[in-house]
């Protein structure tokens, strides 16, 4: 069975390739009630850690819930051990998601609509997506989890990529000779990214993205706790259990507001309170102006009138948070009705990427990697560094075919040192800059005689002569997972590694 899965900060949202169309997959709730998603929450109960809808029936019993936890994997220190607190048993990340998507594909199996057409055994094809300014640990992570729940991963996708196919498929109208792109602007749960997408009937050239790893619902809903604790006087007596409870009120009541609500009223502990909803507006206005500033390379400060000269068809609102009226109010502010909002914002993705998995449907994805990527490298002997930039932001990948980067050159030390990091963008002097995140360190031994299985970490770096002819071939995969392999083609002798892990 082949599906598109959008596994989000709050709520994981599966769409079905079922022929030529693209359903949103319902699951039966915790109380029984058909829903479109599986929440993206978990708890423990004694020394076992549950998921979904099962960690919702223990919160009901008093356990307590964490959630948001995909957002740990936009950190830019993270590895497969990186280890996380539910309350009180720590666990590693990589464990954490891959337990959350093996309850998402048992749920698939035993408590959703496709039940009943899924037959004994049969695999459950995916394709997955990312943020667009995932890094190659997140990606590595994602990836590796989805693989260990027992998914079939066939592709994997960036998010806005994956709502722009939902966007041509819904209003193929909205794209002609005049009009050949659309601003994909997705506000998630956790996190903002945006796509300027160029199409062709089916094919889509993503032109270049940006994201925020940190901006979403949850800030929303913290914004709107903030103003609830203010209206009661910040009680100094509220619980843990208190605050989610608050916390989960505000998330519902932000995802209920209509652009004609006045007043949001919510309970902090015991005592009831009331927020103006202009006055919630007003505080989190800063995070919609943080998304425009955001949109700025896209657009290049374009408005209304200059977007039809910029042949941009419109701008695609999608992910869970762009329900909220103020997002649609503020970008209509300056974009006028060139402002369109997805029917379904929250799955727009999730039915992209089932588009994606789709081989009949005819889509085709030509994207950009989003984040540079280089090493540092020794000079005399340690003595200074120097930085290669091997792949640039606005490098094109596909889903269907890697990109291969190769240096030669004949050995000029005993050990190479290999320092590899990602980045938002270059300096005047080619150093990377911005958003910089380190993807660990590489010592190859060059010298045949240190081969020996002997750690590097204490041999001293030095300058040789005669040094072997060593070949570095970088490859993004379809996944856009970055593996370096460095070959002795004197003698054969390779040494392997993905990035990220």
């Amino acid at each position: 069975m082949k599906l598109g899965i959008d596994f989000g900060t709050t709520r994981t949202i599966v769409a079905l390739v079922d022929r030529g169309n693209y359903p949103v997959v319902s699951f039966t709730d915790h109380r029984g009630d058909a829903v479109d998603h599986v929440p993206s929450v978990v708890t423990r109960v004694g020394d076992e850690l549950v998921f979904g809808f099962d960690a919702l029936k223990a919160s009901d019993e008093g356990a307590a819930l964490t959630t948001s936890f995909k957002r740990q994997l936009a950190d830019g220190s993270i590895v497969a051990g990186t280890v996380v607190d539910v309350d009180g048993l720590r666990v590693e990340l990589l464990d954490l998601v891959t337990g959350f998507l093996r309850y998402l594909a048992e749920t698939l199996r035993t408590a959703s609509n496709i039940t009943r057409i899924l037959e004994d055994g049969e695999p459950l094809q995916a394709v997955v997506a990312v943020p667009a300014h995932a890094h190659s640990a997140q990606r590595f992570l994602t990836l590796e989890a989805f693989r260990a729940a027992g998914f079939d991963v066939v592709g994997m996708l960036n998010e806005p990529s994956a709502a722009g196919f939902e966007f041509t498929h819904r209003q193929p109208r909205s794209i002609n000779r005049k009009r050949t792109k659309v601003v994909v602007y997705d506000l998630g749960g956790g996190t903002f990214d945006a796509s300027l997408v160029r199409v062709d009937d089916l094919s889509h050239e993503v032109v270049t993205s940006v994201g925020i790893n940190r901006l979403g619902g949850d800030d929303f809903d913290d914004t709107l706790m903030d103003l609830a604790l203010a209206a009661a006087g910040h009680p100094a007596d509220l619980t843990e259990r208190d605050r989610t409870a608050l916390r989960d009120d505000c998330r519902a009541a932000k995802e209920n507001l209509s652009p004609r609500s006045k007043r949001i009223a919510l309970e902090v502990g015991p005592a009831p309170v009331s927020v103006a909803v202009e006055d919630f507006y007003t505080a989190a206005d800063p995070l919609v102006e943080a998304s425009l500033t955001a949109l700025e390379p896209l657009l290049g400060g374009l408005d209304a009138e200059q977007l039809e000269a910029a042949e941009v068809a419109g701008i695609y609102l999608v992910g869970g948070a762009s329900g909220l009226p103020l997002v649609a109010r503020v970008l209509r502010e300056r974009f006028g009705r060139r402002v369109h909002r997805s029917p379904h914002p929250a799955a727009s993705t999730a039915i992209g990427l089932a588009i994606a998995a789709d081989t009949d449907s005819g889509f085709h994805l030509t994207d950009r990697l989003s984040r540079g990527f280089g090493v540092f490298r020794e000079l005399d002997s340690g003595a200074g560094l120097s930085f290669d930039p091997l792949f640039d932001r606005d490098q094109h990948v596909s889903p269907d075919a890697d990109v291969v980067v190769t240096r030669r050159y004949v050995a000029a030390h005993n050990v190479g040192v290999f320092r590899f990091v990602e980045h938002s963008a270059l300096g005047g002097e080619g150093e990377p800059t911005g958003d910089v995140i380190p993807l660990g360190e590489l010592r190859v031994p060059f010298d045949r005689a240190l081969r020996d299985g002997r750690g590097l970490g204490g041999v001293e770096v030095v300058r040789v002569e005669g040094g072997p002819l060593i070949e570095e071939r970088y490859t993004i995969d379809r996944h856009g997972i970055i593996t370096v392999r460095l070959t002795d083609l004197d003698d054969g002798w390779f040494q392997e590694s993905s990035l990220g892990r």
